[in-house]
């Protein structure tokens, strides 16, 4: 029997479940779901998801792999290149995959079936664009019922977004704390007293925290439900969840580069060097550290490369990904990380959602406009920061900005100067420990420098 390793997060439904054998990952259908499973294909059903664009497309393998007494079918998805979780999604990211469940499901009921799962987790994005990966998400539809997902549905998108759009966009990260949804009774607390003016506020998120609340189970009365109920429903929450927008406010590094201290002749001359090194160095997959709005990001991108970007303004990353819709760009994948704070473990034994920095490996690491925010602002050491680097890339493109540039001189304004070690020739040595230096390079137009660096171990992404 081959060896095979079940996800840790794939064991809460008796469907099936994920698993990985030879580096690559299949789903495995169970007998208890073979009928549904068997509707879910020959209804046309997946075919009409998979042509609009809306489902991850499988295979069916006609081996158990697994050697389980359970096994019915085993399919092969297609790969994905990044596992990304909701709480590092932009605000139009988690919309968007909001709308995309909720389309889905209008559709599912014109072949009679229904979503019996509604959470982000069930949505990746791929190519630039959200879509379901969960294939087992289908049961028979049954119009006297309502859907047992709504409840679900409302806690894991819909509070989330009221949140980040009556506070904060980054509260989108709420969801770490509270993967299976934000429970109605704490969503209610935490909106403002005028939020309960709004009709669809009141009607998905204080109506039913009520009714939770005076629930008297020897008056309850069931109500006859219908197909028709449910459509309405579903209307009414698309035209709800498409209306929401995030809070408005200040996107705190917007013009780093637009309105910056720095010459554009700096900018343009960074642009070239960084190209010709993306050109020159065999890499397929890039991490892009604070991206800010993105620009080399789209530039390794644009060079058919897979790219992540990331970066702690959550406002950066949702005009980054609006610009990413806009241009049809399928080689780019935004997140809300901050690299000082990344996602850690979560769930299960603290393994259902791994830590970022367990998923991203990749065979170039951009750190642009960066190492001062981290060793000055967030007083991480040089050592730890090529320490870090080294475990999850084979290149490094970096930039080394000296205590004399007049960024770094604003953060030391108003703070003492601890920093006796921030030098370029203790970055030098620091980072000649883990990596070889390619090209070394001033950017004119500024006291920068740019440097181009490989892994001493050549073996580390093999």
């Amino acid at each position: 029997m081959t060896e095979t390793s079940r996800h840790p997060a794939s064991f809460r439904d008796p469907a099936g479940f994920v698993f990985q054998t030879g580096g690559v990952w299949y789903r495995q259908v169970n007998q208890v779901y073979a009928e549904n499973y068997d509707y879910f294909k020959s209804s046309g059903l997946y075919e009409h998801l998979l042509k609009q664009g809306m489902i991850i497309p499988h295979e069916e393998i006609k081996q158990n792999i697994t050697g389980s007494p359970e096994w019915y079918k085993t399919i092969l998805p297609k790969q994905i290149p990044f596992i990304s979780y909701p709480y590092e999604w932009c605000f139009e990211q988690l919309k968007d995959a909001a709308l995309l469940t909720l389309t889905i499901l209008k559709e599912s009921i014109k072949y009679g079936m229904i979503l019996k799962d509604a959470t982000p987790f069930n949505i990746q994005f791929i190519s630039g664009r959200p879509l379901l990966i969960d294939s087992l998400s289908f049961e028979k539809y049954d119009s006297s019922q309502p859907w047992v997902a709504y409840r679900q549905f409302v806690e894991c998108f819909m509070a989330p977004l009221l949140i980040s759009k009556y506070h904060a966009q980054d509260l989108i990260k709420c969801l770490q704390a509270y993967p299976d949804g934000i429970p109605l009774h704490l969503l209610g607390s935490l909106l403002p007293w005028k939020s309960r003016f709004r009709m669809n506020n009141f009607l998905h998120v204080f109506l039913p925290n009520r009714i939770a609340r005076n629930r008297n189970q020897s008056s309850q009365v069931s109500a006859k439900f219908t197909e028709q109920k449910l459509k309405n429903i579903v209307d009414n929450l698309i035209s709800y969840t498409d209306s929401l927008h995030p809070k408005r406010g200040q996107v705190i590094w917007e013009d780093y580069y637009e309105d910056s201290i720095l010459s554009q002749e700096y900018f343009t001359n960074k642009k070239k060097i960084v190209s010709d090194w993306l050109r020159e160095i065999p890499s397929d997959s890039i991490l892009d550290l604070g991206s800010n709005t993105g620009v080399f990001a789209e530039m390794a991108a644009a060079m058919n490369k897979f790219t992540l970007a990331i970066d702690s303004d959550a406002g950066c990353i949702n005009q980054l990904y609006q610009r990413i819709k806009k241009n049809r760009q399928k080689n780019l994948l935004p997140l809300v990380v901050d690299i000082a704070n990344p996602s850690a473990g979560i769930g299960w034994s603290n393994q259902e959602r791994e830590p970022f920095l367990q998923r991203v490996h990749v065979d170039l690491v951009m750190a642009l406009a960066l190492i001062h925010h981290l060793c000055i602002a967030k007083n991480i050491g040089m050592n730890q920061l090529a320490r870090l680097l080294s475990k999850i890339c084979q290149y490094l493109i970096i930039e080394f900005i000296p205590k004399e540039d007049l960024k770094v001189q604003e953060m030391l304004r108003n703070r003492i100067d601890v920093f006796p070690h921030y030098r370029e020739e203790e970055f030098f040595r620091v980072f000649s420990e883990y990596f070889d230096i390619i090209h070394e390079q001033n950017i004119a137009g500024s006291g920068r420098t740019l440097y181009l660096m490989n892994h001493k171990d050549a073996k580390i992404n093999t």
